[in-house]
């Protein structure tokens, strides 16, 4: 990862001995965010990440404080900030037209300066405007100003802890996005499972279906992140569903001879590749969602599922036992090609390409253990992320540089996790409740009512 040099000169990425904290709730019930609440321990691997210390001073106005936790909440659960305790700040009373009285923030170890402020308009709308300062290089790192309703507050609060990331690491952010996922109540004579959204911080969840159905393997179109698409099986069908978030219209593929599975979205959106099992046998097909042309891809006596397509296109991923236990294959998106990629022991299910292009997050079962694990796209350099009882599923965070992924205890209780790519930083994801089946979504587009945007000057260099 390419960082910036205050950030790498400030030591943000060294490894340290003690703990890094993230937020999470004791007791609450399902669908509230794990992140609020006392503090609890985050499980560490490896060592772990001294995080950048990041002092972030309550924005002014309405919902200003609100805003600025949010962003504290996101930047924290990133591991590379540590938003330090408003406690200790020598300086308040920051207003957006006055820049930090630097030494009082060196002098408190504040390795930057988050502030800003909310003007509410005539017509009801909020004016939201922030400044990140280098304490130590004196300077301006970005300033930007959003427009939008009160009730988007929290996207407001998502799109600067996105801008922040960015300008300190030199990645995409990943705050502004949603979840889709497969939430679970009930015990295991009445499990009743539905089809949910909710935001990646645990917030605003969604339930998209009635629970009269089991749902499986819902996937994000990675060009339209309105639409995904989710097996549902009912008493005597399996379907292939597309549905739209914007207008919940719910759209069946068709009728297949045969119980089908784990459907994924090529990254233009115009395919879908996904498994039919038919006679005993388990093979890979996709479908032109333009034509609704069907391909099948996969013709040998072993089991074939879970395609995921490369960020262009023209490769696809999947999981076979075709050579005895499950190994990862990969072949051209036509389905020439085939070839095996995974080399180590244990069997792999469950890839999924990042969207960067370089690397498949995989499952592992080996030596009666669960991993979440990655490897090249070549399947090289195969590396464990996190490992436990039980714990399946990979998605990446549209950044390619997070993975989320269910875990289940000993006792069946199954939540939604969080690893960073150097498998340091292992967390329980934002939502509380019981789920299975997580997948990330792009980064969302501005509001309905379009947000308005107007950076100010960066002084700093890069």
């Amino acid at each position: 990862m390419r960082l910036n040099p205050l950030l790498a000169s400030a030591a943000a990425l060294a490894l340290a001995a003690s703990g890094l904290s993230q937020a999470q709730a004791s007791g609450q019930t399902p669908g509230q965010p794990a992140q609020t609440g006392a503090p609890v321990e985050v499980e560490i691997d490896q060592g772990v990440l001294r995080p950048f210390q990041i002092a972030i001073v309550p924005f002014t106005g309405e919902r200003g404080r609100d805003i600025s936790d949010v962003v504290s909440g996101n930047l924290r659960r990133s591991g590379f900030f540590e938003p330090m305790n408003p406690a200790g700040f020598i300086e308040t009373g920051l207003t957006l037209a006055n820049a930090p009285n630097f030494p009082q923030w060196t002098q408190i170890g504040a390795q930057a300066v988050l502030y800003g402020g909310v003007t509410t308009r005539a017509d009801n709308r909020l004016d939201v405007g922030f400044r990140l300062y280098d304490p130590y290089r004196q300077c301006q790192l970005v300033s930007y100003q959003f427009t939008a309703t009160p009730e988007q507050y929290r996207r407001i609060a998502h799109k600067i802890s996105d801008m922040i990331y960015q300008r300190m690491t030199g990645e995409p952010g990943f705050f502004d996005t949603r979840v889709i996922f497969v939430s679970e109540e009930g015990d295991a004579l009445n499990r009743k499972n539905r089809l949910t959204i909710v935001d990646q911080d645990g917030y605003q969840p969604v339930f998209l279906t009635q629970g009269d159905e089991v749902i499986m393997s819902p996937r994000f179109s990675a060009s339209q992140p309105d639409e995904v698409t989710y097996v549902a099986l009912g008493k005597d069908y399996s379907r292939i569903y597309l549905y739209n978030l914007t207008t919940g219209r719910r759209e069946s593929l068709g009728e297949f001879d045969g119980q089908v599975l784990a459907p994924r979205f090529s990254n233009d959106g115009n395919k879908v590749a996904f498994s039919i099992i038919r006679g005993g046998n388990t093979d890979i097909y996709v479908m032109d969602l333009r034509s609704r042309q069907l391909s099948r891809l996969t013709s040998d006596p072993g089991i074939d599922t879970s395609p995921s397509f490369s960020p262009d296109g023209s490769m696809i991923v999947f999981n076979s036992d075709r050579s005895g236990s499950p190994r990862l294959y990969v072949m051209r998106a036509d389905g020439s090609g085939q070839r095996p990629i995974s080399r180590g022991g244990g069997s792999y299910t469950a890839p999924s390409w990042s969207p960067r292009g370089d690397l498949i997050a995989f499952t592992k079962q080996s030596g009666g253990r669960f991993s979440t694990g990655v490897m090249d796209a070549n399947g090289g350099n195969e590396r464990i992320l996190s490992s436990s009882y039980f714990e399946e599923g990979p998605s990446w965070a549209p950044n390619g540089r997070y993975v989320m992924f269910a875990r289940q205890t000993r006792g069946g209780d199954t939540r939604l996790w969080t690893v960073d790519l150097s498998g340091r930083v292992v967390a329980q994801a934002g939502y509380n409740g019981r789920g299975t089946d997580p997948a990330w979504s792009p980064l969302l587009d501005a509001p309905a009512d379009n947000i308005g945007i107007g950076q100010g000057p960066d002084s700093c260099p890069s």
